[in-house]
């Protein structure tokens, strides 16, 4: 396709949420202060309104089949749609969740929305980048955009502290990115996908060192962005500073936009190297899994301990990569855990918000005592959320470890599935330990007020039903998913999985 207009229609949802950003901007000048509330709206009408350009791809002729786009620079294909939706699911989620909360902090409204959609930007070029620099430059449209939405409460030190912690050692990983593309770059001459998996082939570079040291480097960088061990260290206090909202945003919208941009940079220029890099991602995969979990234990704060559940899950998410030989099925198992933990892990932080009063207060686990005697669908949908984190099954967080673990086995990485087995176990004790503190312990003296934001009522009952759909009723989601792995692992499948 060589007409610059036609290509740019296969780009329509970047294109809206770019526009939505803008107009964020404009319409901040624009309105008076008493009407800065809309841009709430606003927000989510654009992300809305992407969402539908991504159906519209979906469903339409318009992608029959993965195209490669600006001369290859981009590719849009099932796995980028997919991982579209998810961004998108995101930061739905996380505006709703930001209304009330941006409202009475004073935040910046106009930079705090138009930053968040920039970040999902970043997020969705990740996903559509097929040439390493372009990847690149995403990367930091995205990186950027959430250090300052990580210090953006500029009236409150932990929020400073936050966004600088983060942006060190997010220089540090931009610099092991960037320099591991420059490698890459030395020993293939191109820095396009397809290309570097056909140059390590035909040149037979499997022992050459500047491009394993160049892979290694590029690993790194996507390591810290997914917090994996030991890439980890600025986890917990980022997402304790951090203005809660921006918490629940990052936490599952960047981890997924770093796994899904690792995953297609390893299956697809890096898979006849698998060899090498399988066995690193297994061992990233156990140490992260194991301290993750352990580390949960010991917190007291909630916050806190959905930080470290989040490393837990990065080593999820990982073995699910590592297990590279089981093809379509672990890479569609990935784009599932990443649909669910989504919707769990900002329902989860929603609740958090409910309960401190769209705040930063009631955030340790004994303001959860009793919550369900007072508050009982507060409780429930947090219930719900700490059972499907956990992978309690009918739950949606079952069914998404159960299929990573049904790719790992299938890999033949045995270790690896026990691991995650027992992992899962010890998960187990800190999430139905908030789920015990709500249901068998009588409430304090003087139980927290909560919250009775419409926005933050809504993003809870919506986060709930997609658990709920997910895990009673997935089989939609994980063909979407599985047809969406086969364009990257397949090369070229129809989007929907038409002939």
């Amino acid at each position: 396709m060589s007409n610059s207009a036609a290509q740019l229609a296969y780009l329509a949802p970047e294109l809206v949420v770019a526009v939505g950003a803008v107009a964020v901007l404009a319409l901040d000048i624009l309105l008076p202060e008493r009407s800065r509330r809309l841009l709430a709206r606003a927000t989510a009408a654009a992300l809305l309104a992407s969402l539908a350009a991504v159906w519209w791809l979906y469903a339409g002729e318009v992608a029959g089949r993965p195209e490669r786009l600006f001369t290859g620079t981009l590719v849009r294909d099932g796995y980028s749609l997919f991982l579209d939706a998810v961004f998108l699911l995101a930061g739905i989620l996380g505006a709703l969740v930001s209304a009330r909360y941006v409202d009475r902090e004073g935040l910046q409204s106009g930079e705090y929305y138009a930053l968040m959609l920039f970040a999902v930007l970043g997020m969705m070029l990740m996903a559509v980048s097929a040439e390493l620099v372009t990847l690149f430059i995403s990367y930091e449209i995205l990186s950027l955009s959430v250090y300052v939405l990580s210090g953006i409460a500029r009236g409150r030190a932990e929020s400073a502290e936050a966004a600088m912690k983060y942006f060190l050692l997010g220089a540090f990983s931009s610099g092991f990115l960037i320099y591991g593309i420059a490698l890459i770059y030395g020993a293939t001459g191109t820095t396009a996908l397809e290309a570097i998996g056909a140059a390590v082939m035909s040149r037979g570079l499997f022992g050459n060192s500047l491009l394993l040291i160049g892979m290694a480097l590029v690993t790194v960088g996507f390591a810290f962005k997914v917090a994996a061990v030991p890439f980890h260290g600025w986890v917990p206090d980022v997402y304790q500073g951090a203005p809660l909202p921006v918490t629940a945003f990052m936490s599952a919208g960047v981890k997924a936009a770093a796994f899904g941009a690792l995953a297609r940079v390893l299956f697809t220029a890096f898979g006849s190297l698998s060899a090498v890099w399988q066995p690193a991602l297994w061992l990233l995969a156990l140490l992260t899994m194991v301290l993750g979990n352990t580390a949960a234990i010991a917190q007291t704060n909630i916050k806190r301990m959905l930080a470290y559940s989040s490393i837990a899950h990065a080593g999820y998410m990982l073995a699910g990569v590592a297990a590279y030989t089981a093809g379509d099925v672990a890479l569609g198992s990935v784009l599932y855990y990443a649909l669910v933990y989504t919707a769990m892990n900002i329902g989860a932080f929603a609740v958090v918000l409910v309960v401190g009063r769209e705040g930063e207060g009631n955030q340790e686990l004994s303001d959860y005592r009793g919550l369900a005697v007072r508050h009982p669908w507060v409780a429930a949908g947090m219930a719900l959320f700490m059972v499907s984190l956990s992978g309690l099954p009918p739950t949606a967080g079952f069914l998404g470890k159960f299929y990573i673990l049904n790719a790992a086995l299938r890999a033949n990485l045995i270790g690896l599935a026990v691991a995650l087995v027992l992992a899962s176990l010890i998960s187990w004790y800190y999430y139905l330990r908030v789920v015990w503190l709500m249901y068998f312990i009588k409430p304090g003296e003087a139980p927290p007020t909560l919250s009775g934001a419409p926005s933050l009522r809504l993003a809870v009952g919506m986060a709930a039903v997609l658990v709920l759909i997910l895990g009673l009723w997935p089989s939609a989601a994980l063909n979407l998913a599985q047809v969406a792995a086969l364009t990257v692992t397949a090369g070229g499948l129809p989007v929907i999985g038409r002939p």
